[in-house]
């Protein structure tokens, strides 16, 4: 277990992550506040070793009052994986390129949630409105069935902890600790951590899945890497909670404890206003 003697700040959206990781906080003698929704960092500013855990819409208010450091994968991350770890095609494009889309695809924003993330029929079918822009970056990918996906918290380049999250699609969460597929899901990880772990920040979410391609039929079933995701705005699932906090404690900061590695990773001030 990793010590810290600051504190976590919490977003004043509740969610259960939310309290295992209070929970965790508290249990090694960490202070926990939870920001006031008007008053951004309110009493928190200012003060000394503080990270956070929350959404990035409410993050693009505190972070310069808490001076966190926010570290989360690039937009083209997961285009730039080989094919061996993805298992599909994935390419970045534009919001406008994407709605001249003739055949189906999974398209989705990066990493913010300015529209929900789906396999559109064509580009025709993309959301519109005044905030999606045609400039918006977006990624695009051949569908694909997910037959049990899990949500791994990783930590310099190892496993920390874990959680099956889904099944075809459905939520069903279960520790990876004792799981029927926790090998096959360490192995896939530790081989792919080794190969294109410098591309993640040091701390982070890493999505994995097992594939089922319907073009190549049930023999192209394979390990592949769903997403990777801001170990500061994730859902735990079943994942151990003091694990996890651990990694969450990395991925958001005191900037002046940012390690050179990680400096790259780190969104900007001026994103995390435009994410607000």
């Amino acid at each position: 277990m990793v010590t810290d003697h600051g504190f976590l700040a919490l977003a004043p959206q509740y969610t259960t992550t939310s309290e295992l990781l209070s929970a965790a906080a508290q249990r090694r003698g960490m202070d926990v506040e939870v920001l006031p929704a008007r008053d951004g960092a309110g009493t928190a500013a200012g003060r000394p070793g503080g990270h956070y855990y929350g959404g990035p819409v409410f993050a693009a208010r505190v972070v310069d009052a808490l001076e966190v450091a926010l570290l989360e994968p690039s937009d083209d991350w997961l285009a730039t994986l080989p094919h061996e770890y993805t298992g599909r095609r994935i390419a970045l494009a534009t919001l406008g390129e994407a709605r001249r889309l003739t055949r189906p695809a999974f398209v989705k924003p990066p990493t913010d949630k300015s529209f929900p993330a789906a396999v559109y029929a064509d580009g025709s079918r993309l959301p519109t409105g005044p905030d999606l822009s045609p400039d918006v970056l977006v990624q695009i990918s051949d569908v694909v069935t997910w037959a049990t996906e899990f949500r791994l918290y990783v930590l310099d380049g190892e496993v920390r902890t874990g959680s099956q999250y889904a099944t075809f699609g459905r939520l069903h969460a279960e520790p990876l600790d004792g799981h029927r597929h926790e090998d096959a899901v360490l192995a896939f990880a530790d081989e792919f951590l080794a190969t294109c772990g410098d591309r993640l920040p040091s701390a982070v979410v890493v999505d994995i899945g097992l594939l089922s391609a319907p073009e190549h039929g049930d023999a192209a079933d394979q390990w592949a890497v769903v997403e990777a995701n801001m170990a500061w705005f994730s859902n735990s699932y079943a994942a151990d909670p003091d694990r996890a906090l651990d990694v969450v404690l990395r991925s958001a900061g005191p900037r002046t404890r940012t390690a050179e590695r990680d400096r790259r990773f780190c969104r900007s001030t001026e994103d995390a206003h435009l994410a607000g």
